[in-house]
This record gives C-alpha cells, structure tokens and sequence, in this order.
C-alpha cells in the first residue's frame, strides 16, 4: 500500500480538497444542512477556524487554521467524514458500497496544501471563492451561496463584485 506523506506544522494554516467518490453526484449541494450539520459538531469536538471554505456539488476546498500544538487534521476530516455519511443514512440516503463493505460516499483519500505565508493564504482564499465560477456554476462569485465569501464581505475583508466572470479574479478589496 502507498504511504502518504503529510506535512505536519502544529497549529498550522491548511487548503484542502475533499472530493466525492462518484464525482457526477450533487450530493454536498443537495445535503447541505447535513453537511453544514457535520461540520459543526466536528469543530465543537475539535476545534478549528474556517478561513475560507467552498462547497460545490461534488468536492469542497477549505483553509482551516489548527489551534497551537495541534496537527491533527486527518482525525478532523475522518471524523466529519464518518459523520455526514452517517446523516445521510439516517435520512434515508441510499449509501452505496465498495467491494470492502465500506460507504462510498467520499473519496478515500484528500489533497492538503501547507499554506507557507500572507501571500499564499490569499492567493489560496481566492481560488476557493472562485471555484464556482471557474466550474461554471455561476457567472460571479457573490451568487453561490455555499461560500465563505458571504461573510468576508459581511467583514469587509472584500467587495461583493469580486469575482465576476471574464474579471480580473484577484481584484481584492478595491476590485
């Protein structure tokens, strides 16, 4: 079996990708409230900071800041893993299996990005608040609604025209 590496930086800033084990499912749109739901009781277990976060049809990018001294971010994903598919068989989502008996809502593994500094960070919050737009879901960043890019501009940290199709995709604040 392949070992992973993963870099590990206690109480580290991470981008990932989370994808779903049949990429044609809408599964993460259609469940959001179950999502939304798992998400939640995983950060009051064990707690993280959502710096930007994204989810689409079928995979989600998020960047989450570790508390100090914590480098446990794979539990995390387990953990909130488990408990969304779990949510979705209590409403009564057909779940199917692989050839192990295992759920196979999402894919077994996921891609992690050490963020390294400012620049990285932005250049990384950016690509998650334009996903949906270079997926072609929506023609500007401000109209899908599963995005951390709501309270951003709520915050004041961007403006609620960033992002626009054919734009300039790093306008930042003043764009």
């Amino acid at each position: 079996m392949v070992q992973y590496r993963r870099n590990r930086v206690p109480g580290g800033t991470y981008f990932f990708t989370l994808t779903l084990a049949n990429r044609s499912e809408r599964t993460l749109v259609e469940q959001i409230d179950a999502l939304r739901w798992s998400l939640r009781k995983t950060r009051a277990e064990r707690p993280f900071e959502i710096m930007a976060m994204v989810i689409l049809p079928d995979h989600l990018h998020a960047i989450w800041r570790l508390p100090e001294g914590d480098d446990a971010y794979s539990i995390r994903f387990s953990v909130f893993k488990s408990r969304f598919t779990r949510a979705l068989k209590a409403q009564g989502v057909r779940i199917p299996r692989s050839s192990r008996g295992e759920p196979t809502v999402w894919a077994r593994r996921f891609w992690e990005h050490t963020v390294r500094n400012d620049d990285d960070l932005r250049t990384h919050v950016d690509y998650i608040h334009y996903n949906p737009v270079k997926h072609g879901l929506t023609d500007r960043v401000s109209a899908w609604p599963y995005s951390t890019f709501h309270r951003d501009v709520a915050m004041g940290r961007t403006h609620r025209d960033w992002g626009v199709a054919r734009g300039n995709m790093h306008a930042g604040k003043d764009g």
